[in-house]
């Protein structure tokens, strides 16, 4: 099944880059452009795009203030590009449900594989900052965060599952950790995201690693 990528950033040039990387790639069909956040939410309602590729830092609408709304629609996931002094930015779209965030130096073959994996519902951090991003959301809380809603509904299993995302593993790890197939872990892992009323992995990880799960 093929693909549906939105690529929104403000600058022209780095926008070529990634529509000529994804649009030379197996599976990838790249429908529309952006330069903006505001126009990556209207195409993303009018083009029903798989996985937006979302800039950070945009003139008017910013990219964290368009993942927000894109995820609260459900229209699609959202893979955030930033650089490494744009942490808090990141930190920002994470909370608003992004799928995960990739160096803007990402190599063309790993990001054409972020885009599938966030597609097929895994969650995707740059792997220089994955677990130093997730300590830092731990460490930043200025009290000891309450039991969220819901938690109290998971299972054993589940529970397993969300510890294992606050280690930020994927689907494949989950599975031979806990000695279940893949399929069953992406099936543990929604029901999690359900009852937990989160729209990411990634916020699982952070929900996990802040109620010290």
């Amino acid at each position: 099944m093929t693909i549906k990528v939105l690529v929104a950033d403000d600058h022209g040039a780095i926008r070529a880059g990634l529509v000529l990387i994804l649009s030379n790639a197996d599976g990838i069909e790249v429908v529309g452009e952006a330069a903006d956040g505001a126009a990556a939410i209207r195409q993303a309602r009018a083009l029903k795009p798989d996985v937006v590729l979302m800039d950070v830092r945009m003139p008017g609408v910013d990219g964290i203030a368009a993942t927000r709304e894109l995820t609260a629609e459900g229209l699609c996931q959202v893979l955030v590009l930033t650089t490494f002094d744009l942490d808090e930015y990141v930190h920002g779209a994470l909370r608003a449900g992004a799928a995960g965030f990739l160096l803007k130096s990402v190599e063309a073959a790993r990001l054409v594989e972020a885009v599938r994996l966030v597609a097929a519902g895994e969650g995707v951090l740059a792997p220089q900052v994955t677990r130093k991003l997730i300590s830092a959301f731990a460490n930043s809380a200025p009290a000891p965060v309450a039991a969220p809603a819901g938690l109290s509904d998971l299972t054993d299993r589940e529970r397993e599952v969300l510890s294992c995302l606050g280690e930020g593993l994927s689907n494949a790890e989950i599975g031979t950790r806990l000695y279940i197939g893949e399929t069953t872990v992406k099936t543990h892992v929604s029901r999690v995201l359900t009852k937990l009323n989160l729209r990411s992995r990634v916020q699982a990880a952070i929900l996990a690693q802040e109620a010290g799960i």
